[in-house]
């Protein structure tokens, strides 16, 4: 088994290790590709032996680096509002705003 984390970011949680790729809640306007992250609210480490250390509710000094690959918007999710034999009819997409980053570092 190997080391993983668990980190909070946009409201969600995530388990990462190093080399993972993970889609995530839009970070900033000026996250472009290239661009190095850190997230610094680690709820869980678990080094892949023995020892895992949980966080009340984060852990001190832990921290997670990534490198920001892509920032987009993921595919439109269609809202249909239809009610039958009234006339009544909406249409409205939707396209949620994301950041891709690769783990690089666990500490």
């Amino acid at each position: 088994m190997k080391e993983f984390a668990v980190i909070f970011t946009g409201g969600k949680q995530y388990q990462v290790s190093v080399g993972d790729e993970v889609a995530v809640e839009k970070l900033s306007n000026e996250a472009k590709a290239g661009d190095t992250v850190v997230f610094d609210k680690v709820l869980l480490v678990d080094n892949g032996k023995d020892a895992t250390t949980l966080g009340t509710p984060y852990i001190s000094g832990a921290k997670v680096t990534a490198t920001v690959v892509e920032a987009g918007r993921a595919k439109k999710v269609e809202v249909v509002k239809y009610k039958a034999k009234s006339r009544y009819y909406k249409n409205r997409g939707h396209r949620q705003p994301f950041t891709k980053v690769k783990i690089e570092k666990l500490s």
